[in-house]
């Protein structure tokens, strides 16, 4: 493994934790509460953040970092995926927007996992709502954009991995 496959997994973990603690300040310093596919893309986040970090620990051959880099790609696209799918429903005509849900802790004690994530993936009016801006995008605009600068990364890497 070569110094620019560890640079680049202790890259993509700072990236991560960084976002993850913006994420955590908005919402324990400015009062935002997550709506469930929020979490959901935390979670995406903190899972590229850990592979990336194991990335940049164990420093593997050539077909672990292969691995843990399309691990960051697959974990990165699922989270652009919901960030995705909360875009769309912030930009649905107010009349389409679907009807406030439970919140997610709530969801976790009634229903199974599953029907859960189901549920929370579908979003509510919750998830429609923005309650924060920066240079005219939502939350999830943004997150989308790190999401998929996060799968442009990664398959770079793949490409150059393979020359």
């Amino acid at each position: 493994m070569t110094l620019s496959h560890r640079l680049y997994f202790a890259f993509v973990a700072c990236t991560c934790i960084a976002l993850l603690a913006f994420g955590y300040y908005l919402e324990y310093f400015q009062d935002l509460v997550p709506c469930p596919m929020c979490i959901f893309q935390r979670l995406c986040y903190m899972a590229v953040a850990v592979i990336a970090l194991i990335g940049t620990i164990a420093a593997p051959a050539r077909t672990g970092s292969l691995l843990i880099t399309a691990l960051i790609g697959l974990f990165s696209s699922l989270g652009a995926s919901i960030a995705g799918r909360q875009m769309w429903l912030q930009h649905l005509p107010p009349d389409q927007v679907p009807e406030c849900g439970p919140g997610l802790e709530f969801m976790l004690e009634m229903y199974p996992i599953l029907e859960t994530v189901k549920r929370a993936l579908i979003g509510t009016g919750d998830c429609a709502t923005v309650s924060w801006t920066f240079l005219g995008l939502s939350i999830a605009e943004w997150s989308l954009i790190c999401f998929a600068g996060l799968i442009t990364t990664a398959v770079w890497q793949l490409m150059t991995s393979r020359a």
